[in-house]
């Protein structure tokens, strides 16, 4: 039998998934739920692009890459980065793409699952579905990459505020930036339930503050407020050229985080994270930055180095870097959160191995840790800050990854408005004018490979290695599965026919194909001889869809001679669980005792050396995967002393 994680089918048979228009019904309520659910998204969903103003406007008038501080240069600037937070982040992410929910969940991969969710026929289709799953899980793994800067570059900016004070405090930046990002990772396996409490207020706190350190500035120069006129933007590119263009690489640090919009969707609802943009976030940014923009217009060397914290003077910067430190952990939080749904996300649609899944929280469903993928965080961000030093060094390896994802979900959200039949023209007209800012972004920031950029793309072609080979893998592995499976009609008519002993109790074998005896199966009546009384065939499946309702988890089927066919059905948020799966059962006919049943699994040992049409290489990752993934009682909650497991060896 294959390695249980096939039990997790490919989901490709899966109905295609409907549209919810209004999300998770509790996400409705009256204007208090509301307007607590908006705070909640203040520190989860805007984390991210909150503090992009610690270091977007520093990068664009960074010496070495960036322009002069001129007041033509600085109206310019400003004016990109308020169209920029206008057209991406307002009309692309809130007007349009918050639209794309795969009932009620957002995020690339929900997005992927709900455009590729019904099978399509050979030929032009089945190709353009193969693109789009590549894109997908491009996008996804370039998110990982995301979620490794992000920390970083966060931190380490936060800290370096206390320089403005001080110059002597330059040799304990990075110590200290160590240290946060040590204790923030190390806090992981606690949960965010209590920690999560405080991200809206204290990121609430935040906005409050960067506003009103802009707002003096506005004040003494109510000029800068002439960027929204884009036409200084226009003026900027004829002014300053190639050298123009090649400065949206760091005008894109102020919508960093946009893609958290349509990923926590799931987590609030799309009318709390549209009130806090337009109660709180979009005015508190729009603030800062014209605040540094009217600040370099009036000390333009002053402040050039650090125009953030060149807004503030005197002790009044000690509790800003404080401030500062709390929402950039806040936003890291928000990050590494999101790298652990995602890669649970990613295990249910079988792109990634199993992996220890511990939820945190008895009550909140989706706060879970993932101990290895937090191990490979910590490792990489410290690496990150040691090696880089400087978060304008980080900058240049920031940005790939944003812009990447971004480009990609614009072309998956343009097969999405494909199969909600809107007219051709519009499809294009749409996504054409996203993709005209997501890839001029993306080309501006292919410059910076070399200089970093290339840290994120290998961290993505790693990722996307992983998941290719794991799903081109167990596809071959149940390929040879399927070859060795016994049609459970001609089975059932043997052991009609043969009568082998019966003996008192349950078993259950666990198989990805309901429609034939599981090898696991054979091997136990050929070695052991005898059967038990009630035979239990278990499959266990994952639909592309978030959740799968409780009515539609549990299929029972009686198939004769004390032989039943059970289905148990989740969806790619959820995590499966056998014992409550066969506890569910009784009302359909079927009682059972897991922790009187014995469970019997198979475990191959996999060989390199057959004839699967797969790269030497890959199958020796896939074999590697395999070993190291993690035990299938555990991950299907099987008790571990009701469990045989029957090896076998196969050739890739």
């Amino acid at each position: 039998m294959a390695n249980e994680t096939e039990a997790v089918a490919s989901s490709d048979e899966a109905p295609h998934p409907s549209v919810s228009a209004q999300g998770h019904g509790h996400h409705e309520g009256g204007t208090g739920a509301l307007m607590k659910l908006a705070v909640g998204a203040l520190g989860v969903v805007y984390g991210d692009i909150g503090t992009s103003p610690l270091y977007a406007v520093k990068e664009c008038f960074a010496r070495g890459h960036g322009v002069e501080p001129t007041r033509e240069n600085v109206l310019g600037i400003l004016s990109l980065v308020v169209w920029s937070l206008i057209l991406v982040i307002v009309v692309k992410y809130i007007s349009f793409i918050l639209r794309a929910d795969n009932q009620g969940e957002g995020g690339i991969l929900a997005l992927l699952a709900l455009v590729t969710g019904r099978p399509e026929a050979a030929g032009s289709r089945s190709k353009r579905r193969a693109v789009l799953v590549v894109l997908g899980l491009f996008g996804a793994a370039l998110l990982y990459g995301d979620g490794i800067i992000t920390p970083a570059i966060s931190v380490l900016s936060a800290v370096e505020g206390l320089e403005v004070a001080t110059t002597s405090v330059h040799p304990y930046v990075v110590p200290a930036t160590v240290l946060i990002l040590l204790g923030l990772f190390s806090a992981q396996k606690h949960g965010t339930a209590g920690i999560g409490a405080v991200f809206g207020p204290a990121t609430l706190l935040w906005f409050v503050c960067i506003a009103a350190a802009g707002v003096p500035w506005i004040a003494r120069n109510p000029a800068v407020l002439g960027a929204f006129n884009p036409v200084h933007a226009v003026t900027f590119f004829q002014a300053n050229g190639s050298h123009g263009f090649l400065l949206l690489g760091s005008v894109v640090l102020c919508i960093t985080g946009g893609e958290a919009l349509y990923a926590d969707m799931g987590h609030f609802g799309r009318k709390p994270i549209r009130w806090a943009w337009y109660g709180v976030v979009f005015p508190a940014l729009l603030c800062n930055y014209f605040g540094q923009g009217a600040a370099l217009l009036e000390r333009p060397e002053a402040v050039r180095d650090n125009p953030f914290f060149g807004l503030i003077s005197g002790w009044l910067v000690y509790p800003m870097v404080a401030i500062a430190t709390v929402a950039t952990v806040v936003a890291s939080q928000a990050l590494i959160s999101g790298a652990f749904s995602l890669t649970q996300q990613a295990v249910q649609l079988g792109y990634c191995p199993r992996v220890t899944i511990v939820h945190t929280s008895g009550e909140a469903e989706g706060q879970i840790y993932i101990p290895e993928v937090n191990r490979l965080l910590m490792v990489a961000c410290i690496a990150l800050v040691l090696v880089f030093r400087e978060s304008s060094n980080l900058a240049a390896a920031y940005g790939i990854a944003v812009t990447g994802t971004m480009s990609i979900t614009s072309i998956l959200f343009f097969q999405l408005t494909r199969q909600w039949r809107w007219p051709l023209w519009r499809s294009v007209a749409l996504v054409g004018l996203f993709l005209v800012f997501d890839l001029a972004f993306l080309a501006a920031n292919a410059v910076k490979i070399e200089e970093g950029g290339w840290f994120p793309l290998v961290v993505a072609g790693g990722v996307f290695a992983m998941m290719t080979t794991w799903k081109t893998g167990r596809r071959s592995l149940a390929s040879h599965i399927l070859a060795n499976t016994l049609p459970m009609e001609l089975f059932m008519s043997d052991v009609a026919a043969t009568k082998p002993h019966r003996v008192a109790g349950t078993a259950v074998f666990m198989t990805s194909n309901p429609e034939g005896a599981p090898p696991v199966l054979l091997h136990h009546v050929k070695h052991n001889k005898v059967l038990h009384e009630k035979v239990i065939i278990l499959s266990v499946q994952t639909r592309h869809v978030p959740e799968v309702r409780g009515s539609e988890r549990i299929q029972v089927k009686e198939l004769g001679e004390g032989f039943w066919q059970v289905i148990a059905t989740y969806g790619f948020m959820e995590m499966p669980n056998v014992v409550d799966a066969l506890r569910a059962c009784a009302p359909l006919g079927l009682t059972i005792d897991p922790q009187g049943a014995s469970f019997y699994l198979g475990r191959e040992t996999l060989l390199t050396t057959g004839r699967a049409g797969m790269a030497r290489w890959r199958k020796v990752l896939f074999a590697f995967l395999s070993r190291n993934a993690r035990p299938a009682n555990m991950f299907f909650s099987i008790p571990p002393n009701r469990v045989v497991e029957l090896g076998t060896q196969i050739e890739l």
